[in-house]
């Protein structure tokens, strides 16, 4: 039976297919709509005029009833561009498994990999190059091929979770940056800057040319701002003339060759350090368990090192042990098999031995031997 409801079923459905649209694409998806049901049934009065304020009234009425369903069309602005947006956005979990379902457990891991790589970006940049998003693929468990890898990067793009510049360069869109708002915000706390307008998050716009100055704009907020104040809202330094050329870019506008390189070995150094207090951890209970077995070694201190270091050092040390442990066994053999010294004779026997013509031997011979010391 085709009723007003319907309206609502067939604007979700627009959305859901598009995720995220205009404001005025989005008053003429209603517009149609409307036509739409009146078409399956013209003595139906749907009367939703074609105007802002009747759209956002619809689209309020539709959250109440998405609110069962963990889903919400949030009113965003949408950051590269400044216009006004509609995003349909997952309310059921702040994990990327639970809003990016549709991926694979390997896809999900590479596109956590790959939100990190931006978020921590240096330079305030929120932004990795292909490059570097191609060469962290090789960097999980599950490796993929870089065909595979250049595929899923595709796929990021086409359904709306990342954005690729002329450049090459990959960013967060704005269904990533409402979907996973709560996600960025609990793991980055500290890599997040925060519009000093709006207070949403900042990955596109502008800081404050001042040291130490925590005035930071959406590009869109610092131009409706420009238009009426000329000075920073947080110091107040001059903004104008000469100084809107000395503002700090954020975003791809303050992206700098090679940065990725040094991105990646710093996380690799701390992925080091990990693995060599680990090793370290392995070498103490190897001494632990040599002490138990009543080895004779007084321990020997191990310093830290690299894995590699450290690794031929377990090694070598473990050589030489067994070696020396076999030295000893061979020496306590030799002086077990060892004969007894004989006993040299003295003189008075060799007297005896010279006067009684043998004699001397019957005496020795009838003395008791001594034992050998083992």
């Amino acid at each position: 039976m085709v009723s007003e409801d319907d309206v609502q079923r067939l604007f979700l459905q627009a959305l859901v297919s598009r995720r995220v649209v205009t404001k005025p694409l989005a008053r003429i998806l209603l517009k149609k709509c409307v036509e739409a049901v009146k078409a399956a049934k013209e003595d139906l009065d749907i009367h939703i005029p074609d105007n802002d304020d009747s759209l956002n009234t619809f689209v309020i009425n539709l959250n109440a009833s998405l609110d069962k369903l963990d889903l919400e069309i949030v009113p965003f602005v949408d950051g590269l561009t400044g216009s006004q947006v509609y995003v349909l956005a997952n309310r059921k979990g702040d994990e990327i498994a639970q809003v990016a379902s549709d991926y694979s457990p390997a896809e999900l891991a590479y596109f956590k990999l790959l939100v990190e790589m931006i978020i921590t970006a240096p330079n305030s940049s929120y932004c990795l190059s292909s490059l570097a998003a191609l060469r962290e693929s090789q960097t999980l468990k599950a490796t993929f091929t870089k065909t595979h890898a250049e595929r899923i990067l595709d796929t990021f793009v086409a359904r709306g979770w990342l954005h690729k510049s002329k450049k090459g360069r990959f960013s967060l869109t704005t269904r990533s940056i409402v979907e996973l708002q709560t996600y960025i915000a609990n793991t980055f706390p500290n890599d997040v800057l925060h519009c000093t307008v709006c207070h949403e998050m900042v990955f596109r716009g502008i800081r404050c040319h001042t040291r130490n100055c925590e005035g930071i704009l959406h590009s869109h907020c610092y131009a409706a701002y420009k238009r009426t104040r000329q000075m920073c809202p947080v110091c107040e330094a001059s903004w104008g003339g000469d100084s809107e050329g000395k503002l700090k870019k954020i975003g791809e506008g303050a992206f700098v060759e090679g940065q990725d390189k040094h991105a990646k070995a710093r996380r690799r150094a701390d992925d080091d350090e990990d693995e060599d207090e680990d090793e370290d951890e392995v070498v103490y209970h190897e001494d632990e368990d040599a002490e138990a077995g009543g080895s004779t070694q007084p321990p020997q201190s191990q310093k830290k090192g690299k894995g590699k270091a450290t690794g031929k050092g377990k090694a070598s040390a473990k050589a030489k042990g067994k070696g020396k442990a076999r030295e000893e066994s061979m020496e306590v053999d030799t002086e077990e098999e060892e004969p007894a010294p004989k006993r040299r004779s003295s003189g008075r026997n060799k007297a005896l031995k010279d006067e009684d013509g043998g004699g001397g031997e019957e005496e020795e011979s009838s003395r008791p031997k001594r034992k050998s010391r083992r």
